[in-house]
């Protein structure tokens, strides 16, 4: 089946792919608005007929036909998949998808840091879609697998950041390393000082990387000598952005934004 694109510009809808090592995030637009978001647990394992059939059964849910998107664009910094997933892309919505980082896509910003090569496409998308809804100067925190910190400059540039261990990770090092403390559930501690083991960890690690936050981002603020917007993005940043003084704002839909402008920007290419 050949898909029909006489409607022009305005009937086109895309398939944002955003590949995390712990999670994966879609996110189906048409122009500026955002028809549905899912997010799924990243499986190195998964074959591309099964992202394939697993992204069909989504749209489905959605009542919306596979046949209607028109265009697909990915950000992965989980190579074994990226193949996996443009695959689906092909086989499953006959579309051949953008993905971020090949040299025919225009990222539309300048990358100020010594090897561009080198930046997680991720933290491309978070700063591109930063700069389109806050503007710059920004700063950017992503709670993810790791915890980044994105500067984005005036005219929107990526001028570089800092990348920290994540919150899941350390996590679950403080368990298989400590043999008489349990897994936990992060939820915010009633009390720094806690009385019981579980409370103790929650207390260090939600306050813990909060602390961490703030002095990351009160030494980037002094370096850009500028009062930028600070956004924080991903899994857990609703929990940590409360405990913090510097997060001004939480947008859990942010990667996807930057995805959202990477597809207008290049779409008819």
């Amino acid at each position: 089946m050949e898909k029909d694109d006489s409607g022009g510009d305005e009937g086109r809808i895309c398939l944002c792919i955003d590949v995390g090592n712990t999670n994966i995030v879609l996110g189906v637009y048409r122009e500026e608005d955002l028809l549905f978001s899912w997010r799924i647990s990243t499986d190195r394992q998964k074959t591309s007929d099964e992202f394939g059939l697993l992204f069909c059964h989504f749209f489905e849910y959605g009542k919306l036909p596979r046949t209607a998107v028109t265009d697909a664009v990915i950000c992965s910094v989980v190579p074994p998949i990226t193949g996996s997933i443009e695959a689906a892309c092909r086989n499953y919505f006959e579309i051949n998808p953008m993905v971020m980082g090949s040299p025919d896509v225009d990222l539309g910003i300048n990358i100020l840091y010594d090897n561009p090569k080198e930046v997680g496409a991720d933290r491309l998308a978070n700063a591109i879609g930063a700069y389109s809804r806050y503007g710059g100067p920004a700063i950017v925190v992503d709670f993810g697998t790791a915890t980044t910190f994105d500067a984005v400059g005036e005219d929107g540039s990526y001028l570089g950041g800092a990348i920290a261990p994540g919150i899941g990770i350390s996590t679950e090092a403080l368990f298989l390393k400590a043999a008489k403390l349990p897994r936990i559930d992060l939820v915010r501690p009633k009390r720094v000082i806690a009385k019981d083991t579980v409370s103790s960890m929650q207390a260090g690690i939600v306050y813990g990387f909060a602390g961490q936050v703030d002095a990351i981002v009160t030494r980037m603020k002094a370096e850009l000598g500028s009062e930028p917007t600070v956004i924080a993005t991903g899994g857990l940043a609703e929990l940590i952005s409360k405990e913090t003084t510097t997060i001004e704002k939480v947008d859990q839909l942010l990667t996807l934004e930057g995805l959202r402008i990477v597809w207008l920007r290049n779409r008819g290419r």
